[in-house]
């Protein structure tokens, strides 16, 4: 059975380029975990393409491989239910490791060809968001959207290290970077310029601010790094 029919049975059953403006964001969006065997190259990929200007890279561990032999301690049912979601409105199947560019198209995560093609055919994103660090929270800014828009606070840890006991990985010490740790819904509304008052990360992770359509397309990002 091949990995990608594995999964959706599993499920069933219960880059930018290097040239690529700061300013102009693309949103790379990992969907990977700690029992797939086919996932740690998307992951050391995903953890290259991260240093890039312009690249904002999150890695979503699934948490439907949590029965096959190793609990993902990363793993959350929010981020197999957005894969899912992305599956359904991209006419795609649910696989790892998926990739998915700025929520309108999906690729295996581990092809750096297909990769690097999807980001370098990726649009400018037209909504600027700004960050402002504070004391004790970050001011976001949002400018005007066309469309009724959805925005998230995304927090992730930069780079984390796990010696798998079993599993397809077993015996194996994975490297993950950007890893989703925190997803809050700052809110969801008719698209016009807004302000928020966001909590800011713990010491040693960083924030992703992301601004998506109803079809789920990523229309705006900003990235806050760990301090």
């Amino acid at each position: 059975m091949r990995r990608r029919d594995l999964i959706a049975a599993a499920i069933a059953t219960g880059l930018a380029s290097p040239s690529r403006a700061a300013t102009m964001p693309v949103v790379l969006e990992l969907f990977t975990s700690q029992g797939c065997s086919s996932c740690p190259p998307a992951d050391a990929l995903l953890g290259t393409l991260a240093k890039r200007p312009g690249v904002i890279a999150l890695a979503w561990h699934v948490d439907y491989w949590d029965r096959l032999g190793w609990r993902d301690r990363y793993a959350s049912r929010e981020a197999t239910a957005r894969q899912q979601a992305y599956a359904r409105q991209l006419g795609d199947e649910v696989f790892t490791p998926a990739l998915v560019i700025d929520g309108a198209q999906v690729v295996v995560g581990s092809d750096r060809t297909a990769v690097e093609k999807a980001i370098s055919a990726a649009r400018p994103m037209p909504v600027p968001i700004a960050l402002t660090r504070t004391e004790d929270a970050t001011m976001v800014e949002i400018a005007a959207a066309s469309t009724a828009v959805r925005a998230l606070r995304i927090v992730y840890d930069p780079e984390q290290a796990t010696d798998i006991a079993a599993g397809e990985n077993s015996g194996e010490r994975l490297r993950e970077y950007r890893i989703v740790r925190e997803v809050e819904t700052l809110g969801e509304w008719d698209g016009s310029a807004r302000r928020f008052t966001a909590k800011p990360p713990a010491p040693g992770q960083g924030m992703v601010i992301m601004l998506a359509t109803d079809d789920l397309r990523v229309i705006g990002a900003v990235d806050q790094p760990p301090i």
